[in-house]
């Protein structure tokens, strides 16, 4: 309940909208063709990784390993929460005689923050694994390469799943938003929840944070070998470059995406005096950037996929024809090679 004692649940907050105002706003048709192609999207990129994870070496193996779930996530994120929101969209329900008991708001809430951070993780995951992969050829078993990846996967989930839960668990709350058809973390001043919008929004920048810095140092590594005077059989593989194109374009898709809504978040719940009202309000303005922001973000799930689909080989050796004119079995691993032993 909110402090002025009002009959509005747990999850309801005062939002003064009209039901035309929501009919304008919230438009099922519009839903439902974004959710259809974002799934379509995605169902593509995976049958191409599917036919790509045939006869690919460990250490492509292993990075496509990352990218299968990768889109598995955005494609469950875009199910899942899309079958809410076109659901509430075309029956414009009221949340407090749906969902008297908060249910379905809280278990959207955990769905957007776990689909949401997802994504930033598995970048940061992808970045280390290439960093190592390029700067450490050596260092991993190539054998259990695979099997490691699937398990830093099912971390990944893990690590967002217990992040989602905690409002559950007493630290912070889920809400329903403007204008009424999604649930998500509340952007209040109560200690609570200060703390999980702060932690939400630290870990998902610290995340596209450490992936900008590794992917940096990978890419000026490749450029270093590609540009160095070594013989032409100790350049980079045509893999190794479409990884690090694929890759890079992930963290800027994800950056240009999610930024804008963590910075957001992170100003508003610090704001003095409160952005929000003690009785639960939000100006209209605030509202109305959320909503902005928060759809923003989402267009990262439709756009993963086709970083993967137009940054292959056969589109980059388009673009960039010497790649094709080069020996296929070369690798960084033989200069490394050279350069421990100098050392």
């Amino acid at each position: 309940m909110w402090p002025n004692g009002s009959s509005l649940g747990p999850c309801l907050r005062p939002t003064n909208i009209t039901l035309e105002e929501r009919r304008l706003i919230a438009s099922p048709w519009f839903a439902a063709s974004f959710c259809l192609v974002g799934l379509a999207s995605n169902l593509l990129a995976l049958s191409v990784l599917v036919s790509a994870r045939q006869g690919s070496s460990h250490a492509r193996s292993s990075f496509l390993t990352f990218l299968c779930g990768l889109v598995i996530t955005d494609f469950m994120g875009l199910l899942v929460t899309g079958t809410i929101v076109v659901s509430q969209h075309a029956a414009l329900f009221d949340w407090q005689v749906v969902d008297p008991g908060c249910s379905l708001c809280h278990f959207m809430g955990v769905i957007m923050v776990f689909f949401g951070l997802c994504p930033l993780l598995l970048g940061a995951a992808m970045a280390s694994e290439r960093y190592l992969g390029i700067t450490r050829p050596f260092s991993r078993p190539a054998a259990t390469s695979q099997r490691r990846a699937w398990t830093t996967v099912g971390l990944v989930w893990a690590a967002a799943l217990a992040l989602g839960l905690l409002p559950l668990l007493g630290v912070g709350r889920y809400t329903v938003q403007y204008p009424g058809s999604w649930c998500f973390l509340t952007l209040g001043a109560e200690p609570g929840d200060v703390a999980f919008g702060l932690l939400f929004t630290l870990l998902g920048s610290l995340s596209v944070g450490l992936s900008f810095l590794l992917n940096t140092i990978s890419v000026a590594t490749l450029c270093h070998v590609y540009h160095g005077q070594e013989a032409a059989q100790q350049r980079p593989r045509d893999c190794e470059v479409e990884m690090m194109a694929q890759l890079t374009g992930i963290m800027v898709v994800a950056s240009i995406c999610w930024m804008p809504l963590l910075v957001f978040i992170a100003q508003t719940v610090l704001r003095s005096p409160p952005a929000m009202s003690p009785t639960g309000q939000l100006s209209r303005a605030t509202e109305q950037q959320l909503l902005i922001y928060l759809r923003v973000a989402t267009w990262n799930q439709i756009l993963d996929p086709w970083v993967y689909i137009l940054f292959r080989r056969a589109v980059i050796r388009r673009l960039h024809p010497r790649l094709s004119t080069r020996p296929r079995s070369l690798s960084l691993q033989p200069q490394l090679t050279r350069r421990s032993t100098m050392q």
